[in-house]
């Protein structure tokens, strides 16, 4: 059980530096590119989500990395994405929430799910 507090926890971490780096390129896509919010949701997304893999594997799980792994890991991402990018439009577009909060709001919503299949993908 510790051992699981103490990767959740490193997870939290490489979760907050994580949605760090998504913000940081999502605020730019959407603010100074003047992208739509989806295609600057997603960019910014799959940027972080090859930062994440590295992190994750290093420092969250302390595992080898593989191809095979690397190849996996998006899978751990499909919820996720799906989730905030549904999460987004209805706060965005039904509740006529402000664009640049309703990413950070998502990810409250996201965090425990992707913790449980991420686990499983890079500790097999």
């Amino acid at each position: 059980m510790k051992r699981l507090n103490n990767e959740f926890f490193r997870f939290v971490i490489v979760g907050g530096l994580n949605t760090a780096n998504y913000y940081i390129f999502y605020v730019t896509f959407y603010n100074l590119l003047d992208w739509h919010y989806l295609p600057s949701h997603l960019l910014g997304f799959l940027i972080s989500m090859l930062i994440s893999f590295f992190l994750n594997v290093y420092f969250t799980y302390k595992v080898k990395p593989t191809l095979s792994k690397f190849l996996l890991f998006p899978f751990t991402q499909v919820v996720n994405i799906s989730v905030s990018s549904l999460l987004i439009y209805i706060f965005v577009d039904l509740l006529n929430w402000n664009g640049n909060i309703a990413p950070l709001a998502a990810v409250i919503f996201t965090v425990p799910i992707t913790f449980f299949i991420t686990s499983k993908i890079l500790k097999r």
